[in-house]
């Protein structure tokens, strides 16, 4: 089998060790091997990146416009193509992958157009004869640690960016899904980027990541994950002062009213917490829902879920396809076992399948006589798992969506314009949905969250400059 090799300044280089693709839909399917960078390996590819700092920091923007726009091109062209990679190597159908794939495409489109109008200002000064002029400048070299849950579209929002705005990179993407990372290299490699303006590192966090982090070359690291690792990234960059950006977990709630369309409701619901397997920072884990409504809703979405297709994510009709890996398998097992244990009754679900095909395979589970408390309700399972938590009525209802450590998402489902007015000003969230679910948003306006969610500026959109550039303020007496 043909070991796919990492790009380091410029030229395919192999590594000690190769990491095995499998297909979590079919496991006798390995998609390939992928070569795990060392530690030497991902400092030289850091050094190559400074070293073409300068020289990329000062392109005409369109120079930079041509060589995304490349980029864009070639994804959206080969959308089917690396749709499929996608969902063979992630587990989401093959809908998902393709749209997925467009997205990312549309993103890199998006900042080629943003490199020819990089803004600035020219003010006049308190003092006579002065000129001051504001710029924005490129913060360096980036290192980029993307997830696995979204392997085309979040390398996409994070490498685009920066390269529009003069960086150069070195991308890490998740050592589960290296397939779409190295598919992304190959393309940007065949554009014609210069040497050492992007690198690719692929292999475990504990030696490529770690690298980065401590990288005196490295001037900001932009990471997406788990909490837990997000923080040993924060007190990194802090420790040797790189500029960082998280985005990390969601505990997301979907509030519904006893007003609320209740089929809008229910669909929302099932989207928001089971499609991509759940496997979303965005989804909706907590279906908050007033009583009036409430038995109402509970059956709807039982009935609804018994209806959803778990299959092989290749496979027309599927709905829903399988969990990543064994691993996450295990966690979703065992937070079904702690939910029951705490008391909830399990609605709907949650039981481990079998397919034609052997692969991580589990129905969505829906809990209810949940209280806010329980753990199923505080900790981010990351699976098709959702918690029904009732509510008194709408006071109640947005006190427990606000109750929470993280604040990625917010939505509710409401035919009254004061409550969805209402919650959008109140919800404790970076973003707020209105009778849509809490998972998808479009990409060219910011994402993010607050509190334990996300930490720094936000992704995407023109809001993506506050992070992938530097402000310089000069004056000029003529």
């Amino acid at each position: 089998m043909t070991v796919h090799h990492n790009l380091i300044a410029g030229e395919w280089v192999g590594g000690d060790e190769v990491s095995r693709n499998v297909n979590p839909s079919n496991t006798d399917d390995v998609i390939g091997e992928y070569a795990r960078a060392t530690a030497k390996q991902t400092a030289e590819a850091i050094e190559a990146a400074h070293a073409a700092a300068h020289a990329w920091a000062r392109t005409t923007p369109q120079e930079r416009y041509d060589l995304l726009m490349k980029v864009s091109n070639e994804i959206i062209a080969r959308k089917d193509e690396l749709g499929r990679l996608l969902s063979r190597e992630e587990g989401k159908t093959l809908a998902e992958g393709v749209g997925e794939t467009v997205r990312a495409g549309q993103i890199f489109s998006f900042f080629a157009a943003e490199a020819l109008r990089i803004p600035g200002e020219k003010l006049a000064s308190t003092r006579p004869g002065v000129d001051v002029e504001i710029t924005r400048e490129p913060v360096g070299v980036v290192g980029i640690i993307a997830p696995w849950n979204f392997p085309i579209a979040i390398p996409a929002w994070k490498i685009a960016p920066a390269l529009a705005y003069g960086n150069t990179v070195v991308f890490k993407p998740a050592d589960l899904v290296p397939g779409c990372g190295h598919a992304i290299a190959e393309i940007i490699h065949r554009a014609g980027f210069p040497r050492g303006v992007f690198n690719l590192a692929m292999g475990r966090g504990s030696v490529v990541g770690e690298t980065m982090l401590n990288h005196r070359r490295v001037d900001a690291i932009s990471f997406t994950g788990s909490v837990a690792t997000g923080r040993k990234v924060a007190a990194a960059c802090v420790a040797s002062m790189k500029k960082f950006q998280l985005e990390m977990g969601g505990k997301n709630p979907l509030v519904v009213l006893d007003d609320a369309d209740l089929k809008t409701a229910v669909e929302c619901a099932v989207n928001g917490a089971f499609f991509s397997t759940g496997q979303r920072c965005t989804a909706s884990s907590r279906l908050i829902v007033t009583k009036g409504v409430h038995d109402r809703f509970v059956e709807a979405m039982a009935e609804r879920m018994k209806g959803l297709v778990i299959d092989d994510a290749l496979k027309a009709g599927t709905h829903i396809g399988p969990v990543v890996d064994p691993a996450q398998l295990d966690q979703d097992m065992d937070y079904i076992g702690v939910g029951r244990k705490e008391g909830a009754t399990l609605k709907e679900g949650g039981e481990k399948l079998n397919r034609s095909t052997p692969g991580y395979y589990l129905s969505p589970a829906l809990f209810t006589g949940v209280s806010n408390d329980m753990r199923i309700a505080r900790e981010e399972i990351f699976g098709p798992v959702a918690a029904v938590i009732a509510a008194k009525d709408y006071d109640e209802a947005l006190h427990l969506a606000n109750d929470t450590e993280f604040g990625l998402s917010s939505g509710i489902c409401t035919t009254s314009l004061k409550y969805a007015s209402h919650f959008r000003r109140n919800a404790q969230a970076g973003m707020v949905m209105v009778n849509l679910p809490t998972a998808g948003v479009d990409y060219h306006v910011p994402f993010g969250g607050r509190k334990g969610s996300s930490y720094g500026p936000r992704e995407q959109g023109r809001y993506a400059a506050e992070f992938y550039t530097t402000v310089k303020t000069a004056y000029t007496l003529p």
